[in-house]
């Protein structure tokens, strides 16, 4: 069960619940692209318009406790187990139903700032993109598959983002067939012992999880869009002697694309990491070059405002990079 203490909190950090499990929470840049035409790297790397994406989650819950993450974890507040087991699960057709109304109740706030741009506001009632990523583990939500077919039949895009912590749930994609249009691991550790002291697992086995997640995406990379998304702290997991060792990693996924990205302090990493672990553009940049050159991928993007990186596979990643929406299946 969800405790009441972290439902209140989840709602005084703006999120809104779609339903007895999932949620919707609008990203700055949504706001942004309408108020300030700033877009989020998403929309300079793939295509994806700001403006028009769905953030959201299934499931509040997660496998890790990342000392990175931005929500509160047991401990930190009166916030309950952390714990899904039990829990009833709400149908899928249900849940975007829910989730779309959520999303417009809290763009209805932007469509009177003095600044909007009311046309892209208008077209924001209506999402092309889904972002399953903004907190907990989507992937684990059993009906995933009915999930993401309802999203692709409405003509929306989904991007869906996992720590590495539940890989039967990547083989089950495998195994029936169905895909998010882009598939993200996250990485923000170089081997075992960084992965137990910065992503935290609560499984025993959750460094031989993470690795065969990894293994997995190479095979899920063989019928939809893969990405490893690197989080980057100074002083913790971005020393230049790591490179080597994320490219070994990386080397099993076999990604289409790597995204090398800072850190950023918000929400209750502040109180773990802090402000001295968000690096410079700079230092993110000269990381990326050099793991680049580590795995033979293509320096192909950058975001300044986001501090990420993007580096592509080939040639053929590089070009076909940018969402094709007539394909969405």
């Amino acid at each position: 069960m969800i405790s009441e203490e972290l439902k209140s909190l989840l709602k005084k950090q703006k999120y809104r619940f779609a339903g007895s499990h999932s949620l919707v929470k609008i990203c700055h840049y949504t706001q942004s692209s309408m108020t300030k035409n700033q877009w989020c790297y998403k929309n300079q790397f793939y295509g994806i318009k700001s403006h028009q994406c769905l953030q959201c989650t299934t499931t509040p819950f997660c496998f890790n406790q990342c000392i990175f993450c931005w929500r509160a974890q047991p401990g930190e507040v009166n916030a309950g187990t952390d714990d899904s087991n039990g829990m009833e699960c709400d149908n899928p057709e249900e849940i975007i139903e829910k989730m779309l109304e959520a999303q417009r109740k809290l763009l209805s706030g932007i469509g009177g700032h003095y600044s909007v741009n009311s046309e892209l506001w208008r077209e924001a009632q209506n999402p092309k993109h889904v972002a399953l990523s903004v907190l907990g583990e989507p992937i684990a939500y059993p009906k995933l598959k009915e999930l993401l077919s309802e999203f692709h039949k409405r003509g929306m895009s989904t991007f869906l983002v996992t720590a590495g912590g539940a890989p039967g749930a990547i083989r089950n994609m495998i195994k029936e067939n169905y895909f998010p249009t882009q598939l993200y691991i996250s990485m923000a550790a170089f081997d075992e012992d960084s992965f137990n002291r910065i992503m935290r697992p609560k499984n025993k086995d959750g460094w031989k999880r993470y690795l065969q997640s990894l293994k997995l995406m190479k095979e899920a990379g063989k019928h939809t869009r893969t990405v490893v998304r690197m989080t980057l702290i100074k002083g913790l997991n971005m020393d230049l002697d790591y490179v080597k060792d994320y490219g070994n990693l990386i080397r099993i996924a076999e990604p289409h694309y790597v995204e090398v990205k800072a850190y950023m302090a918000v929400g209750f990493s502040r109180k773990r990491v802090g402000l001295q672990g968000m690096p410079y553009m700079e230092e993110i940049r000269e990381f990326a070059e050099k793991l680049g050159k580590e795995i033979n991928y293509i320096m192909t993007d950058e975001h300044k405002d986001s501090r990420v990186v993007l580096l592509s596979k080939d040639e053929n990643a590089k070009k076909n990079r940018f969402i094709d929406f007539t394909k969405i299946r």
